[in-house]
């Protein structure tokens, strides 16, 4: 069977703001809104937005993100770091950095206890360039 498409649905206490964030900030576009479920896109990629306490879900699982990490991989780090820090409502939790197996990314604080990694791959240095493939 093959695959038609695969992507994240983050589970929010606030679907509005959330969906704003993305929006506003990383300039996704909205392709389905509800009051319980947003769906957004940027190029080819999907984000969607789901009420944690919304039916549909089941009620053992309702829960908030714990953990979540996303990662966003951009052409230029340097030009959207320079372009979100100037946002007093965007918190960065990691300094822009390069790390030495392959990224340079900063860290911001998503809605609903999410993280976003804002990523940008640089060369590896010797010790990782041998476990890309």
């Amino acid at each position: 069977m093959p695959t038609t498409s695969f992507y994240p649905v983050l589970m929010s206490q606030d679907v509005a703001a959330a969906a704003t964030f993305y929006r506003e900030l990383l300039e996704f576009e909205t392709t389905f809104e509800s009051d319980w479920y947003i769906s957004t896109r940027t190029g080819a990629f999907e984000l969607a937005i789901l009420a944690h306490d919304h039916p549909t879900i089941p009620e053992a699982y309702r829960s908030l993100p714990s953990g979540v990490l996303v990662n966003l991989e951009v052409d230029d780090v340097d030009a959207l770091h320079d372009r979100l820090t100037t946002n007093p409502a965007v918190e960065v939790v990691q300094a822009l950095r390069d790390e030495d197996f392959g990224q340079r990314h900063f860290i911001l604080a998503a809605p609903d206890g999410v993280l976003l990694d804002v990523i940008q791959p640089i060369a590896p240095n010797s010790d990782f360039a041998a476990a890309y493939a």
